[in-house]
């Protein structure tokens, strides 16, 4: 019976670490919070709350936010990854700025599989929603029959404006997924460590960004006032 203390030590470690990682960078009240979008997926299994800084307003950040997507700006995480190897936009792209419900913004070279967008309220609330049948991977309609396996979620960004002009960012998940027993063994190994690695990444990459374009304006604004 010795095995069985390091067993259930160890099970409670890695229980203890998952926990931690479906809250990355969020505070128990952001934890804990409702968000917009939060009921698009009924009977939702898993729920993610992660959450960081940023040295802007949210207007600021919201421009990145909306022109994100496959031949769009990209994701600003690992672009091998996500975005066919291309790189993700250093800057703000005019043509990319348009974002209504009910667009689709491609998840994958070709737009195979895409995100519809399910709620836009400019600078606060960005919530993409994804539909797909397994293990095609295609979208289907959410209104209709589910499929034998499938997968639903929600990808909420939700902006609050801090205090020196800078943005608390919370990204929100909610899912569901059938059939649950086998997809909960992928989401445990493969899908949430996959989404922790990703969202890291897009938060070091906006923060580059968003600080790299405040500098930017402040240098044009000096050169501006200096000018003849």
């Amino acid at each position: 019976m010795r095995w069985i203390v390091p067993w259930l030590a160890a099970g409670a470690a890695a229980l203890a670490l998952r926990r931690r990682m479906l809250r990355w960078g969020a505070n128990a009240a952001e934890a804990a919070a409702e968000y917009p979008g939060d009921l698009l997926v009924p009977d939702a299994k898993g729920r993610s709350t992660m959450a960081t800084t940023l040295d802007g307003s949210p207007e600021a950040v919201w421009p990145w936010l909306v022109q994100m997507g496959v031949d769009r700006a990209g994701w600003y995480s690992w672009d091998r990854l996500d975005n066919g190897g291309r790189p993700s936009s250093t800057r703000i792209v005019p043509e990319w700025q348009e974002l209504r419900v009910g667009d689709r913004i491609n998840a994958t070279v070709g737009g195979r599989a895409y995100f519809t967008v399910a709620i836009a309220d400019r600078p606060t609330t960005l919530v993409l929603r994804s539909d797909l049948a397994l293990p095609s991977g295609r979208p289907f309609e959410p209104r209709g029959p589910l499929p034998r396996m499938f997968t639903q979620g929600v990808w909420g960004f939700h902006l609050t404006e801090l205090p020196g002009g800078r943005t608390r960012l919370v990204v929100r998940t909610v899912g569901r997924d059938a059939p649950r027993p086998l997809m909960a063994v992928v989401d445990f190994f493969v899908g949430q460590p996959a989404h922790l690695i990703m969202q890291a990444r897009q938060f070091a990459n906006l923060r580059r960004r968003i600080h790299a374009a405040k500098n930017t304006r402040a240098v044009t604004g000096v050169l501006a006032d200096s000018g003849p």
